[in-house]
């Protein structure tokens, strides 16, 4: 998968060269090139932003040298999605993780100061992606979220192809909570059904424990999701030992 970055911050995106994006690249599964929208500009002092009309404070980044860059690298890949990550873009979830690996070429706008012209979102941008309700200094941050979860969803990107199956919120749910050895530690041991060896009853204890875990912590997720009878018969029953625990 390709992935064009538009910024003019690219060492931040070092980041990127470390872990799963990295061994990504590198294993050629992604792709990503930047491309810094200075190098478009048509004045000596290579600006990229100006003062907004009617005032205000901060700088908006101009029109002409983004539009220019979004379409020199469209020159190559007409079919690229445009991506601006913004605030007010569709709140980024695991769906829109999918939706977005099953692209060929993503063009990531990363905006920067007040915002971006907004001829150049009328006119150049497919869709705004935001990863949550509160604000940036930039969208590189946001780019590199994107491209992280976009990667591990990827064929060959996981050193185990069940590791992006259970992580959180990919089955809808909370992921179960985890452990290693040693067995005993600060007091604490492992639950001894993990220790048991019987992979369909660990299994049913962490769809159970996963389950009582997004009860707890986020129950719109459950709402949004829906039960099965059996999932909802665990729930019950995590539910009924939280309750014997009080």
């Amino acid at each position: 998968m390709r992935f064009d970055v538009i910024t003019i911050f690219q060492e931040m995106f070092s980041a990127l060269e470390h872990s799963i994006p990295g061994r990504a690249a590198t294993n050629n599964i992604i792709d990503i090139n930047y491309w810094n929208p200075r190098d478009f500009t048509k004045d000596k002092h290579r600006c990229v932003d100006d003062r907004p009309y009617g005032g205000g404070p901060g700088m908006v980044m101009m029109a002409q040298p983004m539009h220019d860059c979004i379409h020199k690298i469209k020159e190559k890949n007409s079919t690229a999605k445009v991506i601006h990550l913004s605030p007010q873009g569709q709140l980024l979830d695991q769906d829109g993780v999918k939706y977005l690996a099953a692209q060929e070429n993503l063009i990531l706008l990363c905006g920067r100061y007040e915002g971006i012209d907004e001829r150049v979102v009328e006119q150049d941008i497919d869709e705004e992606w935001s990863i949550g309700d509160y604000v940036l200094s930039g969208g590189e941050l946001a780019a590199m979220v994107m491209i992280d979860a976009i990667t591990r969803l990827l064929p060959g990107a996981l050193g185990d192809a069940e590791s992006a199956e259970q992580d959180s919120f990919t089955t809808g749910l909370l992921d179960h909570q985890h452990y290693t050895r040693p067995e005993a530690f600060n007091g604490q041991k492992v639950p001894k059904m993990l220790l048991s060896g019987a992979h369909n009853a660990i299994a049913r204890w962490r769809l159970r424990e996963a389950l009582g875990r997004t009860y707890l912590r986020r129950p719109k997720l459950l709402k949004k999701r829906g039960l099965s009878k059996d999932e909802q018969k665990l729930l019950d029953e995590f539910i009924k030992e939280e309750r014997e625990l009080l």
